[in-house]
């Protein structure tokens, strides 16, 4: 089975480069989509689109895969897992990685980042492009469609991971150099569960 790992939005590179290299290890084979050109508006719509032709491109139809999405990218897992469901590709889990959560409807980031964080939306970063926090996400409905997960590195993101049990998901907390080893239990468990 595939992991797909999302990269993080807006071009921000990984925290955590080395996070697939336990899964073949446990029978799962990583794939990193390229997903860029999000930095224009409609942002998410972009990375959506970038994200699922990439998938196709990476991974044969019938195949099941967990889509696991870091950062920025956390908010849109549900939209790519909705294409990923229209393109008729079994998705057996989900993960979040350091990441704010999906809200179903179309929430803005600056939403999400105020009913998430207890400090509330955090300014906007100086490379944040116009618009991008404000911009009303993909539409949401009948998410999530499999297991979820949370894989937890930064403790700035506790609260989220709490969310994340109080939904009933299967949270892991640990040091960003164990991460691939956590990650790879996690995807296990959720494939064992789906």
């Amino acid at each position: 089975m595939i992991a797909v790992l999302l990269p993080p939005t807006l071009g921000a590179p990984t925290r955590l480069p080395h996070l697939g290299e336990r899964l073949p290890a446990r029978g799962l084979t990583p794939v990193r989509p390229e997903v860029g050109g999000d930095e224009h508006p409609p942002h998410a719509a972009r990375y959506v689109a970038r994200a699922s032709l990439e998938i196709n491109r990476l991974v044969a139809p019938d195949t099941p895969v967990a889509l696991v999405a870091e950062g920025g990218a956390g908010p849109l897992l549900g939209a790519v897992g909705q294409a990923q469901r229209a393109a008729h590709r079994p998705v057996f889990g989900y993960v979040l990685v350091d990441s704010y959560l999906p809200q179903p409807g179309s929430p803005t980031r600056e939403e999400i980042l105020r009913s998430q964080s207890p400090e509330g939306a955090a300014a906007a970063g100086p490379d944040t492009p116009a618009g991008y926090r404000t911009e009303p996400l993909p539409m949401l409905s009948d998410w999530p469609d499999a297991p979820c997960g949370y894989l937890l590195t930064d403790p700035a993101l506790a609260h989220t991971a709490r969310l994340s049990r109080l939904r009933g998901w299967s949270v892991r907390e640990t040091a960003p150099e164990e991460a691939p080893a956590a990650l790879a239990e996690l995807l296990v468990e959720l494939r064992g569960t789906g």
